[in-house]
């Protein structure tokens, strides 16, 4: 899984780094300028004193330097600025920083002195407000950023919460910019889904009714012809057949009238899943009695509070599949942890069938031989209680196909 990326983290750094970048130009065109200004104020002053009392100085004129300057020749220059070169340059006397103007003249070497300029303490003045302003700055964007971030993140924050809480009116749908329209985009689209589902259970639910009427009719059909057996023996068989075949479409109707309600109307009690599974294995043996495989129940067990008809139907789809599509070997009901699991030794499902359980659109899914409707509607099953259908189909080495039950929703697990 991907870490997650917080925009509200994105929008705060854009903004750190935009500041950064502001005030470090700004930093960089500073400092050129306080350069300059030393320049000018200093270096060409100093070459200016210099240019004028260096040839007064050689023609004998008195030098009178100004407020703050000093000019020293030959051996008038302090010891410790004999040995600078020509040019301006900055020298500590005595743990004074002083800028120094050094050159020659015919009469011999001088220096001009610069005793008075404070230059050096309003450099460093400037540059500690620069850094505290950069500071600032950054502190300042800092709170904006996270204030943007706030404003635009929260709105986004709340409209997932709102879409996910499923809450029948979404917030910002009246909002007249980018927010709005997504809130209004995922209104519709909320709104059109639920017509969908609605008009969805609607027809299952009506069909499922219809659908009760007929059997009832072939039940009491069934029911006279049972009686008739006793007459004719050879009838037993195929009457039971029917009979069987009857209580599997009842039991098919009443499973997808209870999926067309919403899960808060259907009664979940907690249930013995082991028991459960014991009970339909012992239920499906008839399917395995005329050819060599073995059903069997391999033990474990756990509670679970779900529809106990819902979670009868499933597994008991899973084991019948199993049953009629494996011709010899074994088929077997595990339960391992929260899981369960039907093995069998079968010739594998169809890809059609693997394609629907996986989600796969392929458009060639035609049933695959009965097998289909069954596996579909455990699956509808395990989406409706919460619980995960997993399948592990190879060809000619059977199937393990396991519902999850960790996950299952509106429940407590309680492990036996």
């Amino acid at each position: 899984m991907k870490p997650f990326k917080s925009i509200g983290r994105q929008i705060i750094g854009a903004y750190l780094l935009f500041t950064a970048a502001c005030c470090l130009l700004f930093i960089t065109i500073g400092a050129f300028v306080i350069e300059g200004i030393e320049v000018r104020l200093v270096d060409d002053r100093l070459k200016e004193v210099a240019a004028w009392a260096a040839p007064r100085y050689v023609g004998g004129l008195p030098v009178e330097m100004p407020s703050g300057l000093s000019f020293h020749h030959g051996e008038g220059i302090p010891t410790s600025l004999r040995a600078l070169p020509e040019g301006v340059q900055e020298a500590i006397v005595d743990g004074i920083e002083l800028h120094v103007f050094g050159g020659h003249t015919s009469a011999g070497p001088f220096v001009v002195i610069d005793h008075a300029s404070d230059y050096e303490n309003v450099e460093k003045a400037v540059y500690s407000l620069i850094l505290t302003s950069f500071i600032g700055f950054l502190g300042f964007s800092l709170l904006l950023g996270r204030y943007m971030a706030r404003r635009f993140v929260s709105p986004i924050t709340s409209l997932s919460l709102a879409v996910a809480e499923k809450q029948p009116h979404l917030p910002l749908l009246q909002e007249n910019n980018e927010l709005g329209a997504l809130a209004r985009a995922f209104d519709a689209y909320a709104k059109e889904m639920k017509h969908y589902l609605d008009r969805e259970r609607f027809f299952t639910a009506d069909v499922s009714h219809e659908l009760r009427t007929p059997l009832t009719i072939i039940r009491a059909a069934v029911e006279i012809l049972s009686l008739e057996t006793i007459k004719h023996p050879a009838m037993q068989a195929p009457v039971e057949r029917i009979n069987r075949a009857i209580e599997d479409a009842s039991q098919s109707v009443n499973v997808l009238l209870m999926l067309a309600r919403a899960p808060n109307l259907i009664e979940s009690s907690e249930i013995s899943v082991g028991a459960l599974a014991q009970a339909q294995v012992e239920q499906y043996q008839f399917l395995v009695r005329d050819k060599p495989v073995k059903l069997t129940f391999a033990g474990g067990d756990f509670r679970l509070k779900v529809p106990a008809k819902l979670l009868e139907s499933a597994l008991g789809n899973l084991i019948r599949n199993a049953c009629l599509y494996t011709d010899r070997g074994t088929v077997a009901v595990e339960i391992t942890g929260y899981k369960i699991q039907v093995h069998d030794t079968g010739a594998g499902l169809p890809d059609a069938v693997m394609a629907m359980l996986l989600d796969e659109q392929t458009g060639s899914y035609v049933g695959s031989e009965g097998t289909g409707l069954g596996l579909a509607l455990v699956k509808r099953i395990c989406e409706y209680i919460g619980a995960t259908l997993r399948v592990v189909s190879k060809s000619d080495q059977g199937s393990v196909i396991e519902i999850d039950c960790s996950t299952a929703q509106s429940t407590a697990l309680t492990k036996s």
